[in-house]
């Protein structure tokens, strides 16, 4: 693994990717945030070695290299999951990049069903926590060079972080809650029972990615800060018919609150 994460980190750099100080993973219909980015520099995933390839509609599969609030960011416009049918070492290999280009922080944003009653579409969540329902990444023989073979999940979401962002939220009067992302293998959408069981147990909001990249960052160490925007919901009485299109659709409207928190997140950084 060290030595494919390697490979791809010199040939990234070779391209220009030079010291980013936060990588950003953005989700389903949030790709819009890197028309934001200045001075660009783009690479398909399809260019870069041992990259897998993103499958889905609306992730565009791009690595962008640029400015962005007065930093140096890298972005995956467009991310990999589990059932595409990539293994831990796929899913894995991007964000460990990520880490090795030298970025400080790692951003992630995705489109996820509400399960919080007190959710509406169109809403921000912080995530403060996750519960992971999909096979743990860190499965299989540990590099004691990339990381501890236990790591710690005690604040698998940088509690600092999460204060700045409440505090720019509040400054550009924008609605945000906290709460629990719960991760699950997709990609059928949820069942009403299934939305029901993920309720008792903890979750504010269900999706199918973000939990394994944050266990992969947090394995190397790197502190991570993530949003879900409420896409549909899965409460009852008012779950309704969903598709692919209409969470793009609903996570294009948030799109511009969301980078606006982004902005002053990594601006301050």
């Amino acid at each position: 693994m060290l030595e494919k994460i390697k490979e791809t980190t010199e040939f990234l750099k070779s391209k220009g990717f030079l010291k980013p100080d936060a990588g950003i993973i953005l989700g389903t219909g949030l790709g819009g945030l890197t028309a934001k980015i200045e001075n660009q520099i783009e690479i398909d995933y399809k260019d870069i070695p041992n990259f897998p390839v993103s499958t889905v509609e609306g992730h565009d599969g791009k690595l962008i290299y640029g400015d962005f609030g007065r930093k140096k960011i890298v972005v995956m416009k467009g991310r990999f999951h589990y059932y595409e049918g990539y293994d831990q070492e796929q899913v894995a290999l991007p964000v460990r990049v990520l880490k090795y280009l030298g970025i400080k922080c790692l951003f992630l944003s995705n489109a996820a069903g509400g399960v919080n009653p007190s959710f509406q579409i169109g809403d921000i969540m912080i995530i403060t926590d996750h519960i992971n329902m999909l096979h743990n990444p860190l499965i299989g023989p540990n590099d004691d060079r990339i990381g501890d073979r236990f790591p710690d999940m005690g604040e698998a979401y940088d509690h600092y972080l999460i204060k700045k962002a409440i505090h720019f939220a509040t400054e550009h009067n924008i609605r945000v809650h906290k709460g629990v992302y719960l991760s699950t293998s997709g990609p059928t959408f949820e069942t009403p029972a299934e939305y029901k069981f993920f309720r008792i147990i903890g979750a504010d909001a269900v999706g199918m990615s973000t939990a394994p990249e944050v266990i992969i960052a947090r394995h190397m160490k790197l502190p991570c800060f993530a949003v879900s925007v409420i896409t549909d919901l899965g409460i009852e009485g008012k779950i309704e018919y969903t598709t692919h299109e209409s969470v793009q659709n609903e996570a294009i409207k948030t799109e511009s609150r969301m980078t606006t928190i982004m902005t002053e997140m990594i601006s301050s950084l």
